[in-house]
């Protein structure tokens, strides 16, 4: 065999370079530990490094320039049928809000400082506060601002009439870009995928089913039914019990139309990021999928 051609074989054989999710754009961190699902974790964000606050445009866009393909966003219904771009189920955490989104508005909640309750030392600074007042925006003004950039929409809510919402934000798109989003939120992203087969769905339930059933048959090379059409994320704790990883697994999500996504480790049943350069080198040089980051400023470009 040429020279040439072993080394066309090696090339093509070779895997990509995992492409980036950075998860709330550019944001202020916190420490996992002990987080729980109403944890106000603006009240523990590390020293800050930055002045980005999360889900705004300019953490959004600032993510893009770090070399992200896909910037996770979260969205809730306003009372008044608008979604906007918010993380919290309540307001209290981390602005100078009260109640819940869906409790106000979209011109209430327009003149919230969305940087008002974040402090790294318990309260005796808050060193965003003053610097969020007019950045919520709502999820059509996100892709006006930036038409041709890739979003995974977390449905906050999960309710299958809020994913309407969605779908219906999605429908003015072109139908290329409409194809590259990706949605998640339990009934609500299910919903998307009903009106909308062509945006990608991830879902804990059919990652779930879809693990499972790997488990049980990957060994022989059978994929089951729940793994088609989705994404699949994975903690990059639970890689070693997956056959095939990484190559033979995305390889055989790939014939099924899936997406594999490689998060951070698991603590206290949390799933966190890919965040430093240590977990980035240890990320296996065979793996060319997705790789889901809190800091895309640390292990982007």
């Amino acid at each position: 065999m040429s020279l040439v051609l072993l080394l066309g074989c090696a090339v093509q054989s070779a895997p990509r370079a995992p492409r980036l999710i950075a998860h709330r754009g550019v944001h202020q961190t916190f420490p996992p530990e002990g987080v729980r699902w109403d944890t106000c974790t603006a009240t523990r964000i590390r020293p800050p490094t930055h002045g980005y606050i999360e889900n705004t445009l300019p953490s959004v866009q600032a993510a893009f320039e770090h070399g992200a393909e896909v910037v996770e966003i979260d969205v809730h219904a306003t009372a008044d049928g608008h979604l906007v771009v918010f993380h919290d189920h309540g307001l209290d955490c981390r602005t100078d809000g009260v109640g819940a989104p869906e409790e106000h508005d979209l011109s209430d909640l327009r003149g919230l400082d969305l940087g008002y309750g974040y402090t790294a030392d318990g309260g005796r600074s808050f060193p965003l506060r003053g610097t969020g007042v007019g950045l919520l925006v709502t999820l059509p003004e996100v892709f006006a601002a930036l038409p041709d950039r890739r979003f995974m929409i977390h449905i906050k809510s999960g309710r299958a009439e809020d994913g309407d919402r969605v779908a219906k934000v999605l429908e003015t798109l072109p139908e290329a870009v409409r194809a590259r989003q990706v949605v998640y939120g339990g009934a609500a992203a299910e919903r998307v995928a009903q009106r909308l087969p062509e945006v990608g769905v991830w879902t804990k339930a059919r990652t779930k089913a879809c693990l499972r059933g790997y488990l049980g048959g990957g060994w022989l090379g059978a994929v089951p039914r729940a793994c088609r059409d989705t994404w699949v994320v994975i903690p990059s704790n639970v890689t070693w019990l997956l056959w095939g990883w990484p190559r033979r697994f995305e390889a055989r999500m790939a014939r099924v139309g899936s997406e594999v996504v490689l998060a951070g480790p698991l603590v206290d049943g949390v799933s966190t990021g890919v965040d430093d350069a240590e977990q980035r080198a240890a990320v296996p040089d065979a793996y060319g999928g997705w790789l889901w980051t809190n800091r895309i400023e640390v292990v982007g470009r």
